[in-house]
């Protein structure tokens, strides 16, 4: 079985060359961009098959767009900020070798942050189904979170051993910045179907969220990193429910009719306003 890497990039150039560079023995790689200012795309044509500038339609739709540009059926959908690892590689090339005994594959993942690997929190093994056959899944259509679903009876997903690496933030500002986008996708999508939250959840779902993952997913062990990790994550759930209730309760801002905008965009009078002498 040939494969088909796939790759959807926004001003990417400080991670898409070592990415690309770590599926090097895939088959095909397909680069999607969305319109990047910076020098992703030149890095990517040296090392893709190939890279097409696309405007941005959402994560789910991109990448279904990259994967139906294949020329092989079984996909391996790689994030610009993730490596495959050798040993991750090597398992991939062996089960794609034969018969696959699944029409897909998930993988524990894990992250690099604050100078070391955090395998404790809600981050690990942070399992993705990211090996599979376009036959047979489709990225599910989420504002966030968006993940590949196997369509047909009984379609389970078989399981890889080896990992893989994800460089996700910076530092903590972008760690933060990141939350606050992601957050309002998610509340977003909660709205959007159905569920509500009040206040008083936001808060208890918050301290929850830092016992489990502080005490319950290790991330004691972890020291100063694990601390800092579920402090981060808890904050994370607080804020998609407090924006899920904001969402609630507080309207939109009103955008001016075209008349008032046609008003404030008329530049300003030219009366003589200065006072004169009586």
């Amino acid at each position: 079985m040939k494969v088909t890497v796939t790759v959807i990039t926004l001003n990417e150039s400080a991670h898409i060359a070592a990415a690309l560079q770590s599926v090097a023995w895939a088959d095909e790689i397909i680069v999607i961009d969305s319109g990047s200012t910076d020098d992703t795309v030149a890095v990517a044509r040296a090392h893709a098959t190939r890279v097409e500038v696309r405007d941005w339609p959402g994560y789910s739709a991109q990448k279904n767009h990259a994967a139906e540009l294949a020329a092989h059926d079984w996909i391996f959908s790689l994030d610009a900020d993730e490596r495959v690892t050798p040993e991750l590689g090597a398992e991939i090339r062996s089960i794609l070798a034969g018969e696959p005994a699944a029409r897909g594959y998930r993988m524990p993942r894990v992250a690099h942050y604050l100078g070391r690997w955090i395998r404790s929190t809600d981050w690990y093994p942070d399992y993705q189904l990211r090996l599979y056959d376009r036959r047979a899944g489709r990225w599910n259509g989420r504002r966030v979170h968006e993940s590949v679903e196997l369509q047909g009876a009984g379609l389970e997903p078989g399981h890889l051993r080896h990992e893989l690496h994800h460089y996700a933030y910076r530092d903590i500002s972008h760690h933060l910045a990141t939350i606050d986008r992601y957050t309002t996708l998610a509340a977003e999508q909660w709205l959007a179907e159905g569920r509500r939250t009040n206040a008083f959840q936001a808060v208890s779902h918050a301290r929850l969220a830092f016992f489990r993952n502080y005490i319950l997913r290790g991330g004691i062990k972890d020291g100063g990193a694990g601390l800092l990790v579920s402090a981060l994550n808890s904050y994370y759930v607080f804020l998609k429910l407090a924006k899920l209730w904001e969402l609630q309760h507080v309207p939109p801002p009103r955008r001016p009719s075209p008349l008032q905008e046609s008003a404030l965009a008329k530049p300003p009078s030219s009366i003589d306003t200065r006072a004169k002498p009586s």
